[in-house]
């Protein structure tokens, strides 16, 4: 038999020393297996009061740590929300600034899709660095991300061509949805798993929590829509937002069985949050039709011969140039908004640079026009300039409580009891990074250490 040589006895002990190092890590992480869900469209009220149909939501809120209220981000929306909720980081930053970027030939109704937008380090990059594992499921702007296990939110713009085939083209390992619908789904098609019906939240569901318990992963990032879609369609308080709300609340039970099933409940977290609230509308504005009046841009598709155009996100507007050096136009667009009538001045306020700064938006916009409660902005470039308008939305800036999301934590590492009466949706990912020791750098996020057990 051949004797070890010094380097095979060197590296042998650097293999023992490694693992060591691992076992040490894995000691001082306080939660194994965090499953960090996000609800579009929630709000605190669902768990606060107990009117809402909600018992999970509202038994790991009474029993864990919750806030009153999560100031999100500007514009209030799902894309730049949920990349601000994995990275700790505010639009500007990490770059997604609105659900679909500004395209200066026209919108084509392309979406920030692709993981390799985001500028700045995420959870799940934190988690393959640290030699964990993750899965991801329906999270907005994951397609190529680090995630072992994923099926990204993702669709075809191509006619006809649904929703499924384009999720499963982008999905993490290839065979993972076939896997899913093998063990627990059945045949997805667009009416198994379909956002108008509730069905849904209910696939979302037992996918987690099938691979919670078969594969164990570090980290689950997933996303549940329908709350937000019967909000728009509704409003804040309609009989189907509250059977939307009954379908995510079953949904996330079905994971925490999962957990309890495969015995690692103990070392398990579950944080719930949002991207934002939500307020109901009755107006709409189409500030495009002021600048085709201007002469600033043209009623057509691709804008014509354009300067200037605003940007819809949501119920807010961003101005964006042709020319970034263009402050003729700037001054133009803003001779228009002040020349406009009283009647329609006092429906929004006007956001300049040093604002948007202040907020974290989009530092490529000229100016913002956020829209007081019950005011939504159109990217409509015809017709009247007021219309009518139903249902809620959001995109709203930041500053009031009907746009605020929500916040729980629950279970492994996280003190009971604890209500904090305000924080950031920035500060999300330092919970997720305290839990699994993942050692991140996070200067916007901040973990009040009273929620730490």
């Amino acid at each position: 038999m051949q004797k070890p040589t010094s380097f095979s006895k060197k590296l042998f002990l650097f293999c023992l020393l490694l693992v060591g190092i691992g076992v040490v890590k894995a000691q001082n992480r306080p939660s194994q297996h965090v499953v960090l869900i996000s609800i579009d469209g929630f709000r605190p009220d669902f768990y606060l009061e107990k009117t809402w149909p909600a018992p999970n939501l509202q038994e790991m809120a009474d029993q864990g740590a919750r806030a009153e209220g999560v100031t999100g981000v500007f514009p209030s929306v799902t894309y730049p929300s949920h990349t601000t909720i994995v990275t700790g980081r505010k639009p500007a930053d990490h770059g997604i600034y609105y659900n679909a970027p500004f395209e200066p030939e026209g919108q084509t109704g392309r979406w920030y899709w692709e993981s390799q937008k985001i500028q700045v380090p995420t959870l799940w990059d934190a988690v393959r660095k640290n030699g964990l594992k993750s899965a991801s499921f329906i999270w907005p702007v994951s397609v190529d991300a680090p995630i072992d296990y994923n099926l990204p939110e993702f669709w075809s713009l191509e006619e006809g061509f649904g929703r499924i085939e384009p999720m499963r083209q982008k999905e993490t390992p290839k065979g993972f949805l076939a896997e899913l619908e093998r063990e627990v789904l059945g045949k997805l098609n667009e009416r198994t798993f379909n956002g108008d019906f509730l069905n849904r939240e209910d696939r979302i569901g037992e996918m987690a929590g099938y691979v919670l318990e078969t594969y164990k992963p570090n980290l689950i990032t997933l996303h549940l829509i329908a709350t937000d879609h019967f909000q728009h369609v509704e409003g804040r308080d309609g009989p189907m937002v509250r059977k939307s709300l009954a379908a995510t609340d079953r949904a996330i039970g079905k994971i925490r069985e999962a957990a309890e099933r495969a015995g690692i409940l103990e070392q398990t977290t579950f944080i719930i949050t949002g991207d934002h609230g939500f307020v109901n509308i009755h107006t709409s504005i189409s500030p495009n039709v002021w600048l085709v009046e201007a002469g600033l841009m043209e009623n057509q598709a691709n804008r014509g011969q354009w300067r200037a155009a605003f940007h819809t996100s949501g119920a807010s507007a961003f101005l964006h140039l042709n020319d970034p050096q263009d402050q003729d136009a700037v001054e133009q667009v803003k001779n228009v908004l002040e020349n406009l009538p009283e009647s329609q001045k006092k429906l929004f306020r006007v956001l300049e640079r040093e604002e948007l700064r202040a907020a974290g938006a989009d530092p490529n916009a000229a100016l913002a026009l956020a829209p007081i409660r019950g005011v939504s902005f159109s990217p409509s470039s015809q017709g009247s300039v007021l219309k009518p308008a139903k249902g809620g939305t959001h995109g709203f800036f930041p500053d009031f409580d009907e746009i605020e999301t929500g916040f729980i934590a629950f279970g492994a590492g996280i003190q009971a009891g604890v209500e904090i009466q305000e924080m950031g949706l920035v500060d999300v990912a330092a919970v997720v990074d305290y839990l699994l020791n993942l050692g991140m750098d996070l200067p916007e996020s901040t973990l009040y250490p009273g929620i730490k057990k």
